[in-house]
């Protein structure tokens, strides 16, 4: 591994891409210290230091680093870019035209990578009105004794709104800039330092409240659950393909075998994402009603991430959404076409409709056993919190950073270890 490192350091054009990655994920974490104009800096210190309860926004403070609760240039991070992401992969089920884009090739995904542009600066222009509203009125930090933003006129909120969607194209811009010219996918290492940056502080804060007991045993469940899911996240269930000997002008082709890798995991840590996001949404509506309604009072009580109630309907849509997300991203009868037009089969199968049968039933039992990995992997950390005896908002760590953290971190191996390849060295991986 060391020695991979060095390798990769000593290559001219991987250095260079290693150190241009560094840099912007420096340039993203500085932004998120940037006070958005019209903020004071002083009274969102004192009102960090007086929050007592888990915010309804940590999902996205943990994707922007901290930075929300800040409210800094970059405080919405970039969790509009995951919605606009999300919601442009699910309208390929119900506008036709999006799915045909998607199978135009290179032009036709350059197509809806422009919409999801277009959608993330909408949700930036609407996330930081709700949260520039949540902080005008006091109820981005309850019980607050100082006001967050002192002068609350229209212009002011105006400018803010403007500047942290602007952050929002900067964080879409900086990620681009990676992916072009760097190591690894840009958004995908920006939500990495995003989870990570947050990391360290939390563990010397319970350190410090006296529990460097606590400490070490979240360290541990840390590993074994890096473990696990390095373990889950690589594995796959190879399905044998044997293609069948033919003529093409008067050449022989064909008569190869080769294997279709079924990940376990096949719709990655979008269920998590979405399921948190979808619970979030109580809280956040409950957030504008009156403090002592029943319905709000209701809300707080059941949809705390340690509640009975919030980790069953966690548990469930998880696992919903890991069928419907791999519903999506692989279509049997489109894989047993392509085999069937190249003259592929499987082994004991019938080309055609049997083979996207055999597919199917793969893919369900497969697909069972990945919802109930990811399920129990968003749940543990919660559970963990019991026999710690910590506070919701104590923990360092999530199911979702966890999974996120691992396959960033798989991914970008990957790719410096095929980068190393081209140049004959042995890599990470050997």
């Amino acid at each position: 591994m060391l020695s991979a490192f060095a390798q990769a350091f000593r290559t001219p054009d991987l250095r260079n891409k290693m150190l241009f990655t560094l840099m912007v994920m420096a340039l993203f974490r500085l932004g998120s210290f940037i006070p958005t104009p019209g903020v004071s800096t002083p009274n969102v210190q004192v009102c960090l230091a007086q929050q007592d309860q888990t915010s309804l926004l940590d999902l996205v403070n943990l994707f922007s680093g901290g930075a929300l609760l800040q409210l800094s240039v970059f405080a919405l991070g970039i969790m509009p870019y995951i919605t606009a992401s999300i919601i442009v992969q699910l309208l390929r089920v119900v506008i036709p035209r999006f799915d045909d884009l998607h199978k135009e090739g290179q032009q036709g995904r350059s197509k809806l990578t422009q919409y999801t542009r277009y959608l993330t600066i909408f949700l930036g222009v609407l996330q930081s009105s709700t949260i520039i509203s949540l902080a005008m009125s006091g109820r981005l930090f309850p019980g607050c004794s100082v006001p967050l933003i002192p002068n609350q006129g229209p212009v002011t909120f105006l400018l803010m709104v403007i500047v942290m969607t602007a952050g929002t194209g900067v964080i879409m811009w900086l990620g681009e800039l990676i992916t072009e010219r760097g190591i690894g996918n840009g958004m995908s290492l920006l939500i990495f330092t995003s989870i990570t940056a947050t990391l360290p502080a939390r563990l010397m804060s319970i350190g410090r409240g006296g529990g460097w007991g606590k400490v070490f045993w979240i360290v541990a469940l840390i590993l074994a659950i890096t473990l696990a899911v390095v373990y889950v996240e690589q594995a796959q269930r190879r399905i044998p393909v044997q293609y069948a000997k033919r003529m093409v002008g008067r050449r022989l082709m064909g008569g190869s075998a080769t294997y279709i890798p079924l990940k376990i995991n096949m719709s990655g840590v979008i269920p998590v994402i979405f399921s948190t996001s979808i619970l979030a949404l109580p809280p956040m509506i409950a957030n504008f009603g009156e403090p002592t309604a029943d319905w709000v009072l209701w809300i707080q009580r059941n949809f705390l991430s340690t509640s009975a109630m919030y980790m069953l309907v966690n548990a469930i849509l998880i696992i919903f959404f890991a069928f419907f997300y791999t519903s999506i991203t692989f279509n049997p009868e489109e894989t047993a076409d392509n085999m069937k037009r190249y003259g592929g089969f499987i082994p004991g199968i019938r080309a055609g409709r049997p083979t996207a049968d055999y597919l199917r039933y793969v893919m369900s039992r497969i697909t069972s056993a990945g919802a109930i990995y990811l399920a129990i992997i968003a749940l543990l950390p919660t559970l963990a919190i019991i026999p710690l005896k910590l506070e919701a908002g104590q923990l360092p760590f999530g199911g979702t950073t966890l999974l996120i953290v691992v396959g960033v971190g798989l991914q970008t191996v990957k790719e410096i270890n095929s980068q190393l390849q081209k140049h004959h060295y042995e890599g990470f991986l050997q």
